[in-house]
């Protein structure tokens, strides 16, 4: 059995203007820099111009923005999506990632850190779920959900009232890091034919 830390990808999915994601992002960071069973690389989708329209054989510009973040993608043995909520499902620049990249995911963990108004984001989650589950990624059944996130987070991006999110926090990282090391140990054995 491997002792190394997990290694967790965190995707920041928004890339919309004035953005929260940021915010609720490096708290989650926080969260993990507690733990010494994760190894984090965070992957903000506002720093990868992945192009709308798919191809097979992209060109060069579009390779090399591949190149950026196809191999962390690879290289993670779970995941955390960090996600809004835009008109009751999740953002359009995290179907394009997702769809760019069909098989980093395979039989492996993943969880999510939802925010918007009053269903933070629940539904961008929910949505979420079965895609994933196409792509052969476990999704955890504990989430981090911040309703009405707007007035969470003090100017600092501190989190005003902590616990339950921290406790949630908590929650779901035990789920994927016992995920993530039982599927690393199970892909080391055998690996995963999809």
């Amino acid at each position: 059995m491997s002792a190394a830390p997990l290694r967790l990808a965190v995707i920041n999915s928004s890339v919309r203007e004035g953005r929260f994601g940021p915010t609720v992002a490096r708290w989650f960071l926080t969260q993990t820099e507690q733990r010494a069973d994760v190894e984090v690389d965070l992957i903000d989708l506002d720093e990868h111009a992945l192009p709308h329209q798919m191809s097979h054989s992209p060109s060069d510009e579009v390779a090399a923005e591949l190149a950026r973040v196809s191999p962390r993608l690879a290289a993670a043995e779970a995941f955390v999506v960090v996600t809004p909520e835009y008109n009751h499902s999740y953002p359009a620049s995290l179907k394009n990632l997702i769809d760019w990249h069909s098989t980093p995911w395979q039989a492996k963990p993943l969880g999510f850190v939802s925010y918007g108004g009053l269903a933070g984001g629940l539904r961008s989650v929910e949505h979420l779920r079965p895609v994933f589950a196409e792509l052969h990624a476990v999704t955890v059944r504990d989430c981090v959900s911040f309703h009405n996130v707007w007035g969470q987070f003090d100017e600092s991006g501190a989190l005003v009232e902590p616990t339950a999110a921290s406790t949630a926090a908590k929650a779901l990282l035990d789920q994927l890091v016992w995920w993530g090391v039982s599927l690393r140990e199970a892909r080391e054995k055998r690996p995963y034919g999809a």
